[in-house]
């Protein structure tokens, strides 16, 4: 992997173990040259992921829409910033950059974006690993709700193992450095999940 965009939330907790699986994440992406890709914001967790990626003289790439860095929040020293028209151009354009997704702690659009490239997966659409940094259990309800969906027969298993969930991001890269793609299409011929 060249290349990881990293979703997150726009605002941070202030939690030092969170801070902490964000520098470790820095430092693993930063020695093995693995480019930042996020959202362009300078501020809460985007900001700090952005700004230990910097000071390890690794490379970050924010992609952002005009209408944010009109409102004075795109971070002003990356190694390179794209400016979108609008969000979804925004998410194509991140997306097309990375190797793979990697999901910190962050709010609605975190998950947004989370669900959606998960769905790409799914669909064939790209065949990029995806990775749950899950710090302090923050998305042990998240699994557990992705277990239901399985459980009642709307996800299938393998499609739901198509995401790693690890606490650690050395643990994490690692993995997403040998995936394979194989999510289970058979739903286009065959609605019957059972």
């Amino acid at each position: 992997m060249k290349s990881l965009c990293v979703y997150c939330g726009s605002n941070f907790n202030g939690d030092p173990v969170l801070r902490k699986a964000i520098e470790d994440l820095a430092e693993i992406m930063a020695s093995q040259n693995i480019t930042l890709v996020f959202g362009g914001g300078s501020v809460g967790v985007m900001g700090i992921i952005a700004n230990e990626i910097l000071k390890r003289n690794g490379k970050a790439i924010g992609v952002i829409p005009q209408f944010l860095m009109d409102k004075e929040v795109g971070h002003k020293g990356l190694t390179e910033m794209v400016i979108t028209e609008n969000m979804h151009q925004r998410k194509q354009k991140m997306a097309d950059l990375a190797d793979g997704f990697i999901i910190l702690p962050g709010g609605f659009g975190t998950l947004e974006e989370f669900f959606e490239v998960l769905t790409w997966l799914q669909l064939g659409l790209h065949a990029k690993p995806i990775g749950v940094l899950n710090v302090n259990g923050f998305y042990d309800p998240l699994f557990l709700q992705l277990d239901v969906m399985v459980q009642s027969r709307f996800v299938k298993q393998i499609n739901r193992d198509l995401v790693f969930n690890e606490t650690s991001a050395e643990v994490l890269v690692d993995k997403m450095q040998n995936f394979t793609a194989a999510p289970d299409d058979v739903w286009f011929r065959d609605r019957n999940l059972t």
